[in-house]
């Protein structure tokens, strides 16, 4: 609860900031939802309402009309469950722990040093806030509250389409103020997987490690085309440069925390000659200056610095060195087509996720997005080359096509009639270039009315994560009217 010494102490609506405060003192990683499951069901329990689970542990609460509202088209409300659990290296909280601590910055809520789990605690807040208000009229209800959304939309993939009763979906996962989302990109997720034979370290080599931090980070679709550096591709960038110049080998190279965040952090570990020590410092000093000047306007806190590491008892060879740089070096990241249909939108992209070395093999995870699903399998054929290059191969999974808009939606046409009423202006009606679960709960319960809104919220996925206050507000009073206006059907 918000008391006097909160954060949130008199912030409005009281209710929803109460179950989001309630919401950052819970641990909800991706596929560790429980706890929070266990709190949404005993908050179900308290107030009388059903609660139905599916095999991929989704959840369904069933909510009754408020009086006069019964034969009201059925609205089924929906948000995640899980969080993207990043922290700074040296932040005591963690998300994934349930430890996330709240500041104020003027109209702007954020965490110290851990992503703040806006993304998507505002929607399971609003959702709880929403049903306690015996004075909101609203038709029949559902709520639905998927799992590991961040992980490939596992939950909504998973989902039981049976337990979608509703005929219209607002999706509560939007992260943009005075825009209503009606499409988004598709999505595909990929492994390059490189193994190069590995020997015994040199006696008497130095081992170093190599560290590249600094950079803005922030999420892999909504952010792709801010020029901002990714970790990996840094790390992989300098250590190649130098590798040209001083010969080394590599004992592992590893970076980024989630699929869809762009990484901020990645780290290598490299044996090196005790007499070429020097000279490795010197050029990638070298090569990290030129990186340096190439973010200097988009990302200048990108950083790359060498320290002494424990000695390595074995490595790739050099030759293997070459090959598993070249091939981070071809692995794209980046946006790569505009849409066509909506200005200044992303089309397709991809980006350079996770990179993990275990028992000597290379391990690169990539998600690509695009809402033109022709597009997507040209972008993995270039992965599946980087891999066929390395002599490794390419792991692909899931595949899940965009939510393609329909501008002539009824639940639209009402939700945008609210926002002229309330705000007394027209709304944005858009796309994004990041997947939201519409596409694949679309695809599972055919004739689904769909839309989603939310929020302004900014660098989700980083420890910089922050919502406006405001427009949290101002999301609760388009929220509670759209419900109102959609039951009058």
């Amino acid at each position: 609860m918000a008391t006097e010494t909160s954060v949130l102490a008199g912030v409005e609506p009281r209710s929803f900031w109460n179950h989001f405060e309630a919401l950052t003192r819970i641990a909800r990683p991706s596929r560790a939802e429980e706890p929070v499951i266990e709190h949404v069901r005993a908050w179900a329990d308290a107030h009388g309402l059903p609660v139905r689970e599916d095999s991929a542990r989704n959840l369904v609460i069933d909510v009754p009309a408020t009086e006069g509202r019964e034969n009201a088209p059925a609205v089924t409300l929906q948000g995640h469950l899980d969080m993207v659990c990043e922290r700074e290296p040296d932040s005591p909280n963690d998300p994934a722990e349930g430890r996330i601590e709240l500041m104020r910055a003027g109209d702007w809520l954020k965490a110290n040093g851990t992503t703040l789990g806006a993304d998507d605690g505002v929607a399971i807040a609003a959702m709880m806030a929403l049903v306690e208000d015996d004075s909101l009229p609203h038709g029949p209800l559902q709520l639905l509250m998927t799992v590991a959304e961040e992980v490939g939309l596992e939950g909504a993939n998973g989902l039981d389409a049976a337990l979608v009763d509703g005929s219209i979906l607002i999706n509560l996962d939007s992260e943009e103020d005075g825009r209503l989302t009606v499409g988004c990109a598709g999505s595909t997720d990929t492994w390059v997987h490189i193994e190069q034979p590995r020997e015994p370290t040199d006696s008497g080599a130095a081992t170093l490690r190599v560290t590249a931090s600094g950079g803005l980070g922030g999420h892999s679709g909504s952010n792709i085309a801010l020029g901002r550096s990714n970790a990996v591709k840094v790390l992989g960038r300098a250590l190649r440069e130098a590798h040209k110049a001083v010969p080394f080998r590599l004992v592992s190279l590893a970076g980024g925390k989630s699929r869809n965040a762009i990484p901020r952090d990645a780290s290598a570990v490299v044996s090196v000659a005790a007499d070429k020590e020097a000279d490795l410092r010197s050029a990638l000093e070298e090569a990290t200056a030129t990186i340096r000047d190439a973010y200097a306007k988009t990302d200048s806190g990108v950083n790359v610095k060498l320290d002494a590491a424990d000695t390595a008892i074995d490595a790739w060879t050099e030759d293997g060195t070459a090959t598993l740089l070249d091939v981070v070096s071809l692995v794209p990241t980046g946006p790569l087509a505009m849409s066509p249909d909506f200005d200044d939108l992303v089309e397709t992209s991809t980006s350079l996720g996770e990179a993990v070395t275990e028992d000597g093999r290379l391990t690169l995870h990539s998600l690509s997005r695009s809402s033109n699903d022709s597009a997507l399998p040209e972008v993995i054929a270039a992965l599946d080359a980087a891999a066929r290059l390395g002599r490794g191969e390419l792991e692909v999974k899931h595949n899940y096509g965009g939510w393609r808009p329909n501008l002539d939606s009824p639940a639209l046409a009402a939700t945008k009639r609210v926002y002229e009423q309330t705000f007394g202006e027209p709304p944005i009606v858009t796309a994004v270039h990041a997947g939201l679960e519409t596409a694949v709960i679309g695809d599972k319960v055919a004739g689904l009315d769909m839309i989603s809104f939310g929020p302004q919220i900014e660098a989700p996925h980083s420890p910089d994560e922050r919502v406006s206050i405001p427009t949290a507000e101002r999301f609760w009073r388009l929220l509670v009217g759209a419900v109102d206006e959609l039951s009058k059907q």
